[in-house]
């Protein structure tokens, strides 16, 4: 059951931090092909922010043997609301990383990390300095913010229902298949449609991160930046019925799953109501018709490695 609307204390999304094998390969592909900016770097470190968004960085990556979601870092308003989050976990028995502490990461803050229910770690963090970021003009097809984060999940029923009771996620719609069952949850923390998603998969880990776009003329711009750049496009070009959104899937060098959009709906959260959508119907994944058609291969895909769970990344 979804927590009352006055106790969502989860502003939005900050950024999603990635460990892979070859840091170098990977920050190349993000800066010079994706779109993105290295900020900042440290020992096996690299901070990479979009130049439309006030957050320090969007995609942290760390040099590491084995390729994972590090962290997905949300929002809050201020300290006070990362007391109270972090009070009501710890009395919920969700297993706390660290305690509200000062951050050493870019631009600073107050958060605390925490375990979701499959493993995950998660931050929540107030009072991060904004960065200096500008206006995307016309024809930048560089990524304006980070748009959502999608995470396979096992179990995602459960995931979905650790993050309403926690953090007072509402869910906007979900996506069903006639043999399969529900197949994806679309969570909102805010009146962004969804700014997390939790797929059914094989294991948990990354379904794919997302990056939006100034506009539609910039989304085909960056699509075809990518493809002639040889990047593996997985799916796409496309535009998505629940969320509204134009939707490009393409493979990083890791085999991680990013996408290009825009567009992504603005809901009345005192009007909306969820709708179920029939994943069979063509029209669901693609109301133009032009991405190529989904299918098994192409799902599997996103399914990614598997994360092991209950690990603490380094505290920067």
């Amino acid at each position: 059951m979804t927590a009352p609307e006055k106790t969502r204390l989860i502003t939005h999304l900050r950024h999603i931090d990635l460990a892979v094998p070859d840091l170098r390969t990977q920050t190349d592909f993000f800066t010079n092909t994706w779109g993105l900016k290295e900020e900042t770097t440290d020992s096996g470190l690299s901070f990479l922010a979009a130049e439309g968004s006030p957050e320090q960085y969007v995609v942290r990556l760390r040099e590491a043997a084995d390729k994972r979601i590090d962290l997905i870092s949300f929002g809050a308003a201020n300290r006070a609301d990362v007391d109270t989050l972090a009070a009501r976990m710890a009395t919920a028995g969700v297993q706390l990383v660290h305690e509200p502490t000062e951050l050493q990461t870019p631009g600073g803050g107050y958060g605390f990390r925490f375990f979701d229910n499959e493993g995950r770690t998660v931050e929540v963090s107030a009072d991060v300095a904004v960065r200096e970021h500008r206006k995307i003009e016309e024809g930048e097809s560089i990524p304006v913010r980070l748009s959502h984060v999608v995470i396979n999940s096992s179990e995602p029923e459960k995931t979905v229902a650790f993050y309403e009771q926690h953090f007072g996620f509402a869910l906007s719609d979900t996506l069903m298949h006639p043999r399969m069952g529900n197949m994806m949850y679309f969570l909102r923390t805010n009146a962004w449609h969804h700014s997390l998603a939790v797929a059914r998969g094989p294991h948990p880990s990354l379904h794919h991160a997302s990056f939006e776009l100034r506009g539609i003329d910039e989304y085909m711009r960056g699509t075809g930046r990518a493809l002639r750049a040889g990047v593996e496009k997985i799916w796409g070009p496309g535009r998505h019925m629940a969320g509204n959104n134009t939707f490009s899937y393409f493979l990083d060098p890791h085999g991680n799953t990013v996408e290009y959009t825009t567009e992504l709906d603005l809901v009345d959260e005192d009007t909306w109501h969820p709708s179920l959508y029939d994943f069979s119907n063509p029209e669901v994944s693609d109301q133009w018709g032009t991405a190529n058609a989904m299918n098994e291969f192409v799902a599997q895909k996103s399914f990614n490695d598997p994360d092991k769970g209950l690990f603490v990344a380094p505290p920067v």
